[in-house]
């Protein structure tokens, strides 16, 4: 097994899953902590990089397009702090990260796991019940249905009438947009006959995002639970997993979409020579100090394993 340890969290990575635990540090971005444990198949990965630096360096796992409903929801709009597929790694580890790299890749290769989108998600999304905001309140979900609740700083015209609770079932979208510069953002649903009505400020179905506390961006977890249980963008509705069958654990790990059976891969005559290699690498940097005994003793039975 490859493992890194490090304050902003640790990473490991067993041949099937990288199981991702954040950091325990107030440093810790709210929507880390909120999210927990992660566990990401491999068929879910595109890729993996290490990215050195002056200070430290950064470890990073790119995702198939279309298997994560956090990455969904968030639209490339993650703050870096807040996004749990980086890891920031002190420079006295750079050898442990490329290490854990090379085991990642090696894995894609042999599993011949393709780069390009899926059909259906690979990650259960947040755990449920969920909830999260700030601005002029807060979302909640609980699998069924959502509830938003108004602060004293929400418009009379939210206020007035109370929290807005509706069932899963009538939302056709839901979109997350954080505040930007001087732009406020928001968390807003769509449903079902009813259209959205003007800023979000005024909308009884979205939140208006302020951009005041790093707290506003855990909106993102609710959007995401919901868009876990809606139909998948690239699948057709009457294909979706009904929202009982999703599983509601953080560690949990949707099952991949069955796929045509295929001759299992035999590995390439030069594969042995590649791990025979690997071997050798290890030794050197154990002999060199950047692996312990524990680290050198893991890697090297992982090598063997696929001898």
């Amino acid at each position: 097994m490859a493992e890194i340890i490090q304050k902003d969290g640790t990473w490991a990575f067993d041949g099937d899953v990288v199981r991702i635990v954040p950091g325990s540090g107030g440093k810790t971005h709210p929507v880390r902590q909120a999210l927990g444990e992660l566990a990401v198949p491999l068929q879910a990965l595109a890729g993996v990089a290490f990215e050195p630096g002056r200070r430290s360096g950064r470890l990073r796992l790119k995702l198939r397009d279309g298997s994560d409903p956090l990455l969904l929801a968030a639209d490339g709009r993650l703050p870096e702090t807040s996004d749990p597929y980086r890891l920031t790694v002190d420079n006295d580890r750079t050898g442990v990260a490329e290490y854990f790299v090379d085991e990642l890749r090696n894995a894609l290769l042999l599993d011949q796991v393709p780069e390009g989108p899926v059909d259906r998600f690979l990650l259960s999304g947040p755990a449920v019940p969920v909830s999260g905001g700030g601005g002029d309140g807060t979302a909640a979900f609980d699998g069924e249905a959502i509830r938003l609740s108004w602060n004293w700083k929400a418009e009379e015209s939210k206020s007035a009438s109370g929290a807005s609770t509706f069932p899963l079932a009538e939302v056709t979208g839901v979109r997350w947009l954080p505040a930007i510069g001087l732009e406020n953002g928001h968390l807003r649903f769509t449903l079902r006959g009813r259209p959205a009505s003007g800023p979000a400020k005024y909308d009884p179905y979205a939140l208006d995002l302020w951009g005041l506390s790093r707290k506003e961006h855990t909106a993102v977890l609710v959007a995401a639970a919901v868009i876990a249980r809606l139909p998948h963008p690239r699948s057709p509705q009457q294909d979706a997993t009904p929202p009982a069958e999703l599983p509601t654990s953080r560690s949990a790990v949707a099952a991949p979409a069955p796929a045509t059976p295929a001759a299992p891969a035999v590995p390439a005559a030069d594969d042995h020579d590649v791990l025979l290699r690997r071997l050798r690498e290890l030794g050197e940097l154990h002999l060199a100090g950047i692996l312990t005994e524990e680290e050198f003793s893991a890697a090297k039975q992982a090598v063997l394993k696929r001898m």
